[in-house]
C-alpha cells in the first residue's frame, strides 16, 4: 500500500520546536549554542527523510531553519580602526545565517570576540527564517537523489526544502546587497545557504572534505608542482612531520598522520577530480592546502569562489608562465605586482576598471622566500627575478592574433609575463577580501621564438619545479607567521564592510 498522498493536498509545515533566542557575552558558549542549533535541526530533516524512504506515511511537508547570529549597536563609538574587521561603522542590527559551526567553530569565535570587544554588546543566537535544503543538512558526500527513489508519485521538494539559486548569490561580497527598508545588515560575507553550496562544491572539484582544507592555499596549473609536493610532504610525515605539521591528506581523503609512511584512512577515487586538493595540516588549519587548478580562468574563478568561503588567509598562485621580455630566460621568476585582466570571467562581477593592487605584506614575503632559496640577494636578485605587470587571457593561443592585437596591449601595459590564471586568482581574492600574490616561472618566450620542446621542458620540469615549490612553501610560511590582523589589509575593504574578515 503506497504511503503517498495526492501532491495537491494541503500538507502542515513540520518542524522542530522552537528555539528561544539566547544572548551570550562569551564566544565559545555562543558558538556551542549554535552547533547545538543547528545539529538539532539538521537531525530533524535527516529523521524525517530516513523514515519517509522506509515507508513511514506523509503527513506534513518537513521544515528545519539555519541559526543565526546577531549583534545590536546603538553608538557610532569610534572602535579600533587599525583593524579592517571585526566591527561595524553605524548603529543598527546586524546578522547573518550559520552553517556548519563545528567546522568554523575557530573562526566563528574569533569573530564573535571581535565584535564584543569593538562594541562592547553581547550576541544573540536565534533560529533565522531561511530553511535549510534537505541536501546541505545530510553535508558532504550525501546522495539524497539516489535514495529519493523511493519517493516516484510525489516530488522530493513537494516534501523538503531544496536549495535555492535564485537566493544563493554574491551580492553581499560583491557590495551589491542593500537590506530592505527596516531589516538587519549583513554581519558577514557570505550567507549559509552560499556557504554550503560552495562546501558541496569543493568536496566536489577536489575530492577531499573542506574541514582539510588549511588558511594557506598554493594554486598552480601544473601537475608537476603537486608531485613535487605530495613527496615533500609524504617524507615529511615519514619523518615525524616537524614544524609543527600533523597529517597530510590527498584527493579520497587518504590521510597519513605524522611518523607514518602509510596512510590510516581513505581510500583513492576511482579517477583524479578535476582540481585535486592536498592538505598538509597543522593544528587550527594552519598548515598549507595545494590545489592542480588545470589550466584556464575558469577554473581559476570556479576554485577561488568556492574556497572563499572558509575564509582562509591568503592564497598565491605558483606555476608557469610565458616570459614576453627578451632580456628574461627560462627559469626565471615572475613577481607579479599588477594585473592586466584579460580573462573576462569576472566581468560582471568584478569591472575591469577596478585596480587591483598588490599587497605589500604578500609581496615581502615572496621576494624574501626567493633570496633565501636562490641565495640571491638585493640587486643580485634582479638576475633570476622580474617585478612587473603579468597578464592573464583567456586565450590560449593567443600568439597566433594579428600582433596589433594583444601583444600591442601587452606591451601598452608594459607587461613582463602572461598566463591564464593569475590576475584571475588575484581578482577574486580582492573581490572576496582573501591576500593573494603571484610568483610565476618563465617557461617560455613565444615572441622570441623560445618555445618548450620535449627534451627542454622535461629538463626545465626536472630542475625549476622544486625550486620554485619551495619558495612558495616559505612565502607561506612567512605569512603564517603574521598576525592575521596584520595580514587582512585594510585596503581590500570597501566603504560599507561586514563586521566578519
Amino acid at each position: 500500500m503506497s504511503n503517498r498522498i495526492s501532491p495537491f493536498s494541503p500538507l502542515d509545515i513540520s518542524s522542530p520546536s522552537p528555539f528561544q533566542p539566547q544572548s551570550f557575552d562569551d564566544p565559545a558558549k555562543a558558538v556551542d549554542a549554535l552547533t547545538e542549533l543547528y545539529d538539532r535541526n539538521t537531525a530533524f530533516l535527516i529523521d524525517s527523510f530516513t523514515k519517509l524512504a522506509k515507508g513511514v506515511p506523509i503527513t506534513a511537508r518537513y521544515r528545519a531553519f539555519y541559526p543565526q547570529v546577531s549583534i545590536e549597536t546603538t553608538s557610532f563609538g569610534h572602535v579600533d580602526s587599525r583593524l579592517s574587521y571585526g566591527h561595524v561603522t553605524a548603529p543598527g542590527v546586524y546578522t547573518t545565517t550559520i552553517t556548519r559551526p563545528q567546522l568554523f567553530r575557530h573562526y566563528l569565535k574569533e569573530q564573535l570576540a571581535l565584535l564584543m570587544r569593538s562594541h562592547n554588546v553581547p550576541v544573540v543566537v536565534s533560529e533565522s527564517t531561511t530553511p535549510i535544503p534537505l541536501h546541505f543538512a545530510f553535508g558532504e558526500g550525501a546522495h539524497v537523489e539516489a535514495s529519493a527513489a523511493a519517493f516516484d508519485d510525489i516530488p522530493l521538494r513537494d516534501l523538503f526544502d531544496t536549495p535555492d539559486l535564485n537566493t544563493t548569490d554574491d551580492e553581499i561580497a560583491n557590495g551589491e546587497y542593500i537590506p530592505p527598508p527596516g531589516q538587519p545588515s549583513p554581519l558577514a560575507p557570505f550567507t549559509a545557504q552560499r556557504i554550503d553550496y560552495s562546501l558541496a562544491r569543493l568536496a566536489h572539484y577536489t575530492a577531499t572534505s573542506a574541514s582539510h582544507f588549511q588558511n594557506f592555499v598554493l594554486f598552480t596549473n601544473y601537475q608537476f608542482y603537486i608531485d613535487e609536493f605530495g613527496n615533500w610532504a609524504r617524507d615529511l610525515m615519514a619523518k615525524g612531520g616537524g614544524d609543527g605539521y600533523t597529517a597530510f591528506v590527498e584527493p579520497g581523503n587518504i590521510v597519513t598522520l605524522a611518523g607514518s609512511s602509510q596512510p590510516e584512512a581513505g581510500a583513492s577515487p576511482p579517477r583524479l577530480p578535476q582540481m585535486p586538493a592536498y592538505h598538509l595540516k597543522k593544528k587550527g588549519h594552519a598548515g598549507i592546502t595545494m590545489i592542480n587548478i588545470g589550466v584556464g580562468p575558469s577554473n581559476a574563478k570556479t576554485i577561488t569562489d568556492h574556497v572563499a568561503v572558509l575564509r582562509p588567509h591568503a592564497w598565491l598562485m605558483l606555476g608557469h608562465c610565458a616570459g614576453l621580455r627578451n632580456s628574461q630566460r627560462l627559469g626565471d621568476y615572475v613577481l607579479a605586482h599588477a594585473y592586466m585582466r584579460e580573462d573576462h570571467v569576472l566581468d560582471d562581477d568584478l569591472p575591469v576598471w577596478v585596480p587591483i593592487p598588490a599587497l605589500a605584506e604578500v609581496q615581502v614575503a615572496l621576494e624574501a622566500a626567493v633570496a633565501e632559496i636562490t641565495g640571491y640577494e638585493g640587486f643580485e636578485l634582479k638576475r633570476i627575478m622580474r617585478t612587473g605587470t603579468v597578464g592573464t587571457i583567456d586565450n590560449r593561443n593567443w600568439e597566433l592574433r594579428d600582433q596589433a592585437g594583444p601583444v600591442k596591449r601587452l606591451s601598452q601595459a608594459r607587461a613582463v609575463a602572461l598566463d591564464m590564471e593569475s590576475a584571475t586568482i588575484a581578482a577574486n581574492g580582492f573581490r572576496f577580501r582573501v591576500p593573494y600574490g603571484t610568483l610565476l616561472c618563465v617557461s617560455d618566450k613565444p615572441l622570441h621564438g623560445e618555445l618548450k620542446l620535449p627534451g627542454m621542458a622535461t629538463a626545465f620540469y626536472r630542475t625549476q619545479v622544486n625550486q620554485h615549490l619551495q619558495i612558495g612553501i616559505r612565502a607561506i610560511q612567512k605569512l603564517a607567521a603574521m598576525p592575521p590582523e596584520a595580514l587582512h589589509s585594510r585596503k581590500l575593504r570597501s566603504f560599507f564592510e561586514t563586521a566578519f574578515q
